[in-house]
C-alpha cells in the first residue's frame, strides 16, 4: 500500500503538477486510510484489491464516529477516490471501490470577507519606514489587488510582474497559466518593495534557488505559504479587525467587492482561475445576503 501510495504521489506532482503542500495533504489521507485498514487488518498481504465498498461505507462511519466534520470526510473520501482511479488506471486493481459511494452533505459555507473601509484599514496598517513593512504592504496590496491564491503568490517570480503593461503572470493549480492586470496601489507597492529589496540583498546572503523569488523572508529564502498566513492574521489582529480570520479572507473581499461593483460572474471567475462557474457562484450568495441585511436595517417597514 506505501508503494501504491508513493506511485500516486509520484503522478501528482509529474503529470498533474499539484503543489507540494497539495500532495502532502493527498499523502496524510491516504497513509489515515491506510492506518485504518491496518488497525482492523482489512489488508491481507498488503494487497488493496480486499478494499470493497462496503470496507468503503465503514470507513465513512469510522471518520463521522471520530468526530470528523461532513467537509473533512468529503475531502478524504475524494482523496481515496482519486487513489483508487489511479490504480485502476495503472491495472493495480479490477475494480474500484468508490464508484457510486455517497458521502455526508456539506452544507456550504459563506466566506468571510472585509468590507471596503476595513480593507483599507488593513493594507494601511504596516510600517512604511522598514523593509518589512513595505514587504507587507506590497503582499496585502496583491492579495487584495488580483484575488491570487496564498499558494499562487509564493510562487511568484520577479519575471511575473510586467509593470510597463500592468499585468502579473500567475500559476495557479495544475500549473495553469493566467494573467491578471495590476491596479495603481498594487504596481506602487511593488515598485517600492523591489527597490527596498534590491539594498536587503546587498546586506544578507540569498538563496541561489530563491534569487528570482518576488518576496523574500529575513533569511533571504523565498516566503512559504505558512509565513503569509502569520502575516495576514498579524496584521488583521493589529487592525482590530475581529473577525473569523481566513487565509483566503482578501481573495474572498476581491471577488465580492468585484461582485458589488458590477462585474459579471464570468469575468470573475476568469480573475479568480475557478476551473466551475458553480465554484465562483458563492460569491454571488453573500452580495444578496448583505443586500438583505442592508434592506431589513435600512427600510422601515422591513
Amino acid at each position: 500500500m506505501k508503494k501504491y501510495i508513493e506511485l500516486y504521489a509520484f503522478f501528482l506532482k509529474n503529470e498533474k503538477n499539484y503543489s507540494n503542500y497539495t500532495i502532502v495533504s493527498y499523502r496524510n489521507d491516504l497513509i489515515q486510510f491506510f492506518n485504518y485498514l491496518k488497525l482492523y487488518r482489512i489488508l491481507k498481504d498488503d494487497k488493496i484489491e480486499y478494499v470493497d465498498r462496503s470496507v468503503m461505507r465503514k470507513y465513512i462511519v469510522y471518520l463521522k464516529k471520530s468526530d470528523y466534520s461532513a467537509r473533512s470526510i468529503s475531502r478524504k473520501i475524494s482523496t481515496v477516490r482519486s487513489f483508487f482511479k489511479f490504480c485502476l488506471r495503472e491495472g493495480i486493481i479490477k475494480v474500484n471501490p468508490t464508484i457510486n459511494l455517497i458521502t455526508p452533505k456539506i452544507n456550504k459555507k459563506l466566506p468571510y470577507f472585509l468590507y471596503l473601509q476595513e480593507v483599507n484599514k488593513l493594507i494601511e496598517t504596516p510600517l512604511k519606514n522598514t523593509i518589512f513593512g513595505i514587504r507587507d504592504r506590497a503582499i496585502l496590496e496583491l492579495l487584495y489587488g488580483t484575488g491570487i491564491r496564498v499558494g499562487e503568490l509564493v510562487n511568484l517570480n520577479i519575471c511575473n510582474i510586467d509593470l510597463y503593461e500592468k499585468t502579473i503572470i500567475v500559476f495557479g493549480k495544475g500549473s495553469k497559466e493566467r494573467i491578471l492586470p495590476l491596479g495603481n496601489p498594487s504596481i506602487r507597492a511593488i515598485q517600492e518593495y523591489l527597490t527596498s529589496r534590491n539594498l536587503f540583498e546587498k546586506k544578507i546572503f540569498v538563496n541561489k534557488n530563491d534569487l528570482e523569488a518576488l518576496f523574500l523572508n529575513r533569511l533571504g529564502g523565498r516566503l512559504t505559504t505558512r509565513s503569509i498566513r502569520r502575516i495576514i492574521i498579524k496584521y488583521m489582529k493589529m487592525a482590530g479587525l475581529n473577525k473569523k480570520i481566513s487565509p483566503h479572507v482578501l481573495r474572498h473581499s476581491f471577488a465580492t467587492h468585484l461582485l458589488e461593483g458590477g462585474a459579471d460572474l464570468r469575468s470573475v471567475q476568469e480573475l479568480l482561475g475557478h476551473k466551475s462557474l458553480s465554484t465562483t457562484q458563492i460569491y454571488t450568495h453573500i452580495t444578496k445576503e448583505r443586500l438583505k441585511t442592508i434592506y431589513k436595517k435600512s427600510h422601515p417597514r422591513a
